[in-house]
């Protein structure tokens, strides 16, 4: 697993920490992600997280929504160069976990409630506070989250990977792999919409 990431680029109303190893004792709260126990056998990221802690809208401290929990996040490829660790998110209760390249979005105000992004696995994660999104970038697409759930995500970029080569306004530039031709081909996105610039079948 590589080493973790911690991004901070979105305003967070939670703190977190990357454990080392699966407590010994278990807080009270502690949620598995996704619920089938064999993903964690071959691995999970730890991650011990207080809600409420970093922003104006906390929550009371005997609220059940403000007592921490810990996070054990299935690990989904050893290799390191798939994404792990920690990033906020454009909604402030959020917070992204990435374990190997598997990446949960969980509700720290109700940990039960997350959602694990379809890339199995993401290849990197771009945050852009400017536009409100949080992109995840697989091996053919690239999808955005943002503050009310996934945004968008585009249709299919590259045969076996691409690359973002710019943000310049609300427009991403980028390269995809062409199998036919062999070779790398650009393509610019609507960074509102997903869709390619200057094409509306996307």
């Amino acid at each position: 697993m590589s080493t973790p990431a911690f991004d901070l680029s979105f305003p967070q109303y939670w703190q977190a920490e990357i454990l080392p190893e699966r407590p010994l004792i278990l807080p009270t709260r502690h949620f598995v992600y996704p619920r089938e126990a064999e993903e964690v056998e071959r691995g999970a990221l730890e991650v011990l997280i207080r809600p409420g802690l970093a922003g104006e809208q906390s929550q009371p401290k005997d609220s059940p929504s403000a007592q921490q929990f810990l996070a054990t996040c299935a690990l989904g490829f050893h290799d390191p160069i798939v994404p792990t660790g920690i990033w906020s998110t454009p909604k402030p209760e959020e917070i992204c976990a990435v374990s190997g390249g598997y990446a949960y979005i969980i509700d720290t105000t109700a940990p039960e409630r997350f959602t694990m992004i379809a890339y199995r696995p993401v290849l990197e994660l771009r945050p852009l506070p400017a536009q409100g999104l949080l992109l995840f970038v697989g091996h053919h697409s690239i999808l955005a989250w943002g503050s009310n759930g996934q945004a968008w995500q585009s249709g299919r970029l590259s045969s076996e990977g691409l690359t973002i080569t710019a943000i310049k306004g609300d427009v991403l530039h980028g390269l995809g792999w062409n199998l036919i031709t062999d070779k790398e081909a650009p393509f610019d996105l609507d960074l509102k919409t997903g869709k390619r610039v200057g094409d509306s079948a996307s």
